[in-house]
């Protein structure tokens, strides 16, 4: 059952339509996910080889977000040492640093 993240309407194929402006995003978001931090750079390679294929739009918008942030709140976000404030404490960066955790 997919979660709200990943919902059948929304999905991203990004083998089956690499020219969509959604797969076009999700490979800058990959690039921006090299992080200078080891740590994150381990748990986000991870994360895009796992989930990349299924991320929906609302989670492809957080995790633009989440690659904003400095690298060592960014590290404390996915560890759970902070919860996301503001702007970020919404269900699709929740949702998308559970899958993070899960990574």
């Amino acid at each position: 059952m997919p979660t709200s993240l990943e919902t059948s309407h929304d999905r991203i194929p990004t083998v089956a339509d690499p020219d969509s402006a959604a797969s076009a995003e999700l490979r800058r978001l990959r690039w921006r996910a090299r992080r200078g931090m080891l740590e994150n750079d381990l748990l986000l390679t991870r994360f895009f080889d796992r989930y990349a294929a299924t991320l929906a739009l609302p989670a492809i918008g957080a995790l633009a977000c989440l690659l904003e942030l400095p690298d060592g709140h960014l590290l404390d976000l996915v560890l759970g040492q902070e919860q996301p404030q503001g702007v970020l404490d919404c269900a699709p960066v929740h949702e998308l640093l559970a899958l993070l955790r899960a990574a």
